[in-house]
């Protein structure tokens, strides 16, 4: 009886079976009892225990099967002054250490980011994602964050890593110099970009961060609808002839909705003759001004001249201008803008090299020569 009593007071069996899934360390509860000499340490995959004795950072176990004793506990063993091996139970601190990953945690900007668009000028963006994050080195992890708690979830942690996720993802957003319209296609860039701007940081807390993606970035809702807009009259194309076709709708639903007769019908008639007379009026001061123009002899006044198109550059990772094409012919002649340089203007699929491009490559044909030396 005695005997059975003894061995209670004393631990044979150390292990933890995680039942959660945000937990990241668990303190083995001992209940003020003993750790024997020879008691047995299981530690799973995805796993790591660390010893802490009389509150200073001992040994570090990964996942394997152990018998705690002399041998593999060094670090104990030179905390305890032992000269020969210890027979007697000891106590400690064990906490275990969850090292797989925590996929699923989000970030985002609260506030925009102001930034020069290199089509827009300045611009405010918005960006949020998604982010994984991994305990690395237990022991540094156990030091630098969570100290003496005795069940961490990364619930007590992600909203400091948010915030560093945030910081980085705004200064690499705001330097890249990608135009707003072309972040979308590089956002996987961006993202491993980020990630290394960060992991320097996580590396002091014992983490990493396996995976950053940026889930989408936006514009103000106001720029959006102007966006839209300009969209809508670059699909409608010609303004006049829309115009017409509207009006030329409006006239045929103003026909269909007068056939059932009766009040409907002069709604209908009436509302198709004020049409029809809006067209008639438009088409003869159309005429009128044609017919006033041949009869003083004054031409109608030409159309606008076409926009100038600018073009982008991409040079050592870094994207110049706008550049005007008056520009790259001056550049061919200073040899800065060859045919292998790669090229980019509104409108264009991606980065196309200068040669390949017809209205380009007419300037490296009437480029002349480099001047003879003095």
């Amino acid at each position: 009886m005695v005997f059975s009593f003894l061995k209670g007071q004393f631990i044979d069996v150390i292990e933890w079976t995680d039942d959660t899934r945000d937990t990241m360390v668990y303190r083995f509860e001992r209940y003020g009892n003993a750790i024997n000499y020879g008691a047995k340490l299981t530690v799973r995959e995805g796993q790591a225990a660390v010893f802490v004795h009389e509150g200073q950072m001992a040994d570090v176990f990964g996942p394997g099967l152990y018998m705690l004793e002399t041998d593999n506990m060094p670090v104990m063993t030179a905390l305890q002054h032992w000269d020969h091996l210890f027979q007697s139970p000891f106590k400690s601190e064990i906490y275990f250490v969850n090292t797989r990953r925590f996929p699923g945690l989000k970030w985002g900007t609260q506030n925009p980011i102001m930034l020069r668009d290199p089509e827009f000028g300045p611009v405010r963006l918005r960006a949020f994602g998604s982010y994984t994050i991994r305990v690395t080195e237990p022991a540094r992890f156990m030091t630098e964050i969570v100290g003496t708690d005795g069940e961490f979830t990364e619930d007590e942690i992600a909203g400091q890593i948010r915030n560093i996720v945030v910081q980085k993802a705004s200064r690499v957003l705001a330097a890249s110099g990608i135009p707003a319209l072309d972040m979308a296609a590089n956002t996987k860039d961006l993202g491993e970009v980020i990630g290394r701007a960060i992991e320097p940081t996580l590396t002091e807390y014992g983490l990493s961060m396996p995976e950053l993606y940026i889930e989408n970035i936006s514009l103000p809702a106001a720029v959006e609808k102007v966006l839209d807009q300009r969209t809508s009259m670059g699909i409608v194309g010609d303004l006049n002839k829309y115009t017409q076709f509207s009006a030329a709708q409006a006239m045929q639903n103003a026909a269909g909705e007068g056939g059932d007769g009766g009040m409907g019908a002069g709604m209908g008639a009436g509302l198709g003759m004020g049409v029809g007379m809006g067209m008639a009026q438009t088409m003869a001061n159309a005429m009128g001004a044609n017919t006033a123009g041949a009869a003083t002899g004054t031409p109608p006044p030409p159309p606008p001249p076409p926009a100038e198109k600018v073009w982008h550059i991409a040079e050592n990772g870094q994207t110049k201008g706008p550049f005007a094409r008056a520009n790259l012919g001056q550049m061919i002649i200073e040899g800065s803008f060859t045919r292998a340089t790669l090229v980019w203007t509104p409108g264009q699929d991606g980065w196309i090299a200068a040669g390949d491009i017809s209205e380009l490559a007419q300037l490296f044909t009437v480029a002349p020569p480099p001047p003879p030396p003095v």
